[in-house]
């Protein structure tokens, strides 16, 4: 049986008098032929012109991507939609409370490229609304910590999976989930009874994902870093000190972390969203190298030059600091809806989780991304917190601190034996 495969794009001739007329052009071959060339133009899905990939693949073409993308505002979520925007991709971004947070990735995109639409992750009309006429939907909404209104299990596992489902029902062909490295069924206690909720529920949420969305594409990220971001900013905090000195878990020399660039992580997503081979597949999102904890913050804090003569600086052990314990459940109490400096019961605990790598599961190299260098991003990022920022230092006053020792498979493993 012969199959008609479309070959070329619809090209329109006008002539005058005759208004517009459509030229299709055809080809044929029997089905026990040759299959067809890999490199040959793909079949179209649709006729629709609107729909149809034009211009040269910069800001002001568009390259067929119509995204969704859930939790824009955030800090994963502005990378993503920055990247999206230039590579000509139209966007629809949801949002819920005031506007003036959103309206600012207006620019993000071409002119009427970056639309917006209001949503409650509770209000299954107005997500259906937001995805309708999206191909590609991502789902970047968290939350880092539990409220009133919003529990883990709200936004991890039900947000989550109602997301996939309307999603399934709407047509949609890519559905990306930004999920989180060490997630698992029963996490490890190590601060706090239970282990984290946290990673607990973003494990469900997995789960419940792939139940509705078969072919979805989940990306599992470690901490990530950045500007404005929750990981050298919570270390930077006054409040996550006790004084001039730092509590950490077994003073943070038994856990391992490899954090990764939020740029890295945003690119992983949109060459995800550009190659359709990636659907159904999990990657994990995870930095280049791998540190200790313990030399980690100590390279923050010689960045920061808290450790000159007269700061005191020191790591201790949390496990023996009860008064540690009280500050943390004192800030949930008394800012819940915003904890100070991000400092809360769940994100002490997963701090000392180590990263958990699994082999065989690809990575963000898998999908193309050249990863960024703790040790050439983290200076310009930890740089307006550093002590004596405005004073006028001498060339060569101050030694430029050394880069944190990498930890070696044969050191990590006497390290947890």
């Amino acid at each position: 049986m012969a199959a008609i495969v479309l070959t070329r794009n619809m090209q329109l001739a006008k002539h005058h008098g005759s208004g517009i007329v459509g030229v299709v052009c055809l080809r044929s071959y029997s089905a026990a032929a040759a299959p067809p060339d890999p490199d040959a133009p793909r079949p179209l899905k649709t006729t629709n012109l609107a729909a149809m990939k034009r211009g040269t693949g910069g800001r002001s073409s568009f390259n067929g991507i119509v995204a969704t993308v859930f939790g824009a505002t955030g800090f994963v979520g502005r990378y993503v939609c920055n990247k999206l925007g230039k590579s000509g991709s139209q966007m629809i971004l949801p949002y819920r409370g005031d506007d003036s947070d959103a309206i600012r990735l207006k620019v993000c995109g071409d002119l009427g490229q970056v639309l917006f639409h209001f949503y409650h992750l509770d209000d299954p009309r107005s997500i259906r609304e937001a995805v309708k006429h999206s191909n590609v939907v991502i789902n970047l909404v968290g939350r880092d910590y539990e409220t009133k209104n919003f529990r883990f299990k709200d936004v991890n596992v039900n947000g989550a999976a109602r997301l996939a489902s309307i999603c399934r029902e709407s047509g949609v062909e890519r559905f990306i989930h930004l999920s989180a490295l060490n997630a698992e069924a029963n996490p490890k206690p190590h601060y706090i009874s239970g282990g984290s909720q946290w990673l607990k529920t973003k494990y469900e949420g997995e789960l419940m994902v792939r139940d509705a969305f078969p072919n979805a594409t989940i990306i599992r990220p470690a901490d990530i870093y950045g500007s404005e971001d929750r990981f050298l900013r919570y270390y930077a905090h006054i409040w996550r000190r006790q004084f001039r000195s730092m509590p950490l878990w077994h003073k943070g020399e038994r856990t391992v972390k490899q954090p990764v660039y939020v740029s890295d992580v945003a690119q992983a997503i949109v060459n995800a969203a550009k190659d359709p081979d990636t659907a159904g597949r999990i990657y994990q999102a995870v930095g280049p190298k791998r540190y200790q904890l313990s030399e980690l913050v100590d390279w923050f804090h010689r960045l920061m030059r808290k450790d000159q003569k007269g700061w005191g600086y020191q790591r201790y052990d949390m496990r023996w600091d009860p008064t540690f314990k009280l500050k943390v459940k004192l800030t949930n109490l008394i800012c819940p809806g915003a904890p100070i400096g991000g400092l809360h019961l769940d994100r002490v605990e997963r701090e000392a989780v180590t990263d958990k790598v699994l082999p065989g599961v690809p990575t963000l190299e898998d999908l193309g991304v050249q990863l960024t260098n703790m040790e050439d991003q983290v200076p310009w990022e930890l740089r307006p917190y550093r002590a004596a920022l405005y004073y006028d230092a001498e060339l060569g006053e101050f030694e430029t601190p050394s880069p944190p020792k990498t930890i070696a498979p044969r050191d990590e493993m006497r390290l947890f034996a």
